[in-house]
């Protein structure tokens, strides 16, 4: 069977697959990314993954991955296949491509076709193709975890901007003049509606140290003042980020995903609220929960292994 290889690299965890042409999982497997061992040791770790992976297919399917996908995080130049910069793996200009087209090359020495993707993106990709966006023209993709990203779907495809930015609506401005924000603007959705923005806010005000954004969902289920107030102050700032991303882009649907979206109604409810309170032209998009979890990632490197390889027969 045709397949290609799906690689997301995470901060701590890698998830992999191998895809079906109709994105369907063929094979799964995870593996640690060993940041603790230094740069030199995450490369590694990603060049062998991917390098079993293609030996897995081989032996199941009798023949080799057409192409690979990886998604990555942090800065990335997709028409190079650089990694530019990741703060959370340590490196800085990485041809990412180039290493794993060589490391996945054929007996004839032809160096593996590879895709190199965002990994918020990629995610955003599989949702609208797999997931929640399926047959949804323009959608805005966004994941709430330590810190916001996004991405905007249209027509199939995620509009990555001029300069590959394009979706970064964690660093919208939605409170001016407010918390400093690790890109070091001021008042950034991501210092506010994150899950790392409601963990702090919720051990300061409950005063343990150790209670995180899961915790103050429980919490504001169960009634406690003190976590609705923190939930409320971070789902109007989300609002505030989405009404802002719909009057420019006019998504028909606004797919929220990552760890604070598997609070599920406890976000949902009141978040869908806010969003229609502040409509005052704008048609109102549908929010609705991302369906693909943690494999969203991975499974969007796939879809652009595929897409590359479609490109290829076109030229």
């Amino acid at each position: 069977m045709k397949h290609v290889i799906a690689l997301d690299v995470g901060g701590t965890g890698m998830k992999a697959a191998l895809l079906a042409q109709d994105g369907s999982v063929l094979f799964g497997a995870r593996r640690p990314t060993g940041r603790e061992h230094g740069t030199d040791a995450v490369v590694a770790a990603i060049l062998d993954f991917a390098a079993d992976l293609a030996d897995e297919g081989r032996s199941r399917f009798g023949a080799a991955p057409l192409a690979a996908g990886v998604a990555v995080p942090g800065t990335i130049d997709e028409k190079n296949g650089v990694a530019v910069f990741s703060a959370n793996l340590g490196w800085r200009d990485l041809p990412l491509r180039g290493l794993l087209g060589e490391r996945l090359a054929g007996p004839d020495g032809v160096a593996m076709p590879v895709a190199l993707g965002h990994d918020v993106r990629s995610g955003g990709l599989a949702e609208g193709r797999l997931g929640a966006g399926r047959g949804v023209d323009r959608f805005l993709f966004i994941a709430l975890g330590t810190g916001i990203a996004g991405a905007i779907g249209i027509g199939g495809r995620i509009e990555a901007g001029a300069h590959g930015y394009g979706g970064e609506i964690g660093h919208v401005v939605v409170r001016p003049g407010g918390p400093r924000c690790g890109c070091g603007a001021r008042g950034c959705l991501e210092t506010l509606a994150s899950a790392s923005a409601v963990s702090r806010a919720w051990a300061a005000a409950s005063g343990d140290p150790d209670a995180d954004a899961a915790s103050c969902a429980v919490a504001v289920d169960a009634g406690d003042e003190r976590a609705v107030a923190v939930w409320q102050h971070a789902v109007d700032a989300l609002a505030d980020g989405i009404v802002l991303a719909q009057s420019l882009l006019d998504p028909s649907t606004v797919i929220v995903g990552g760890g604070l979206a598997e609070a599920g109604d406890t976000l949902f409810t009141p978040l869908r609220a806010a969003v229609s309170e502040r409509l005052t032209f704008q048609m109102p998009p549908e929010v609705v929960p991302a369906m693909l979890k943690d494999t969203a990632a991975s499974l969007g490197a796939g879809l652009l292994a595929w897409d590359l390889l479609s490109l290829e027969v076109t030229a």
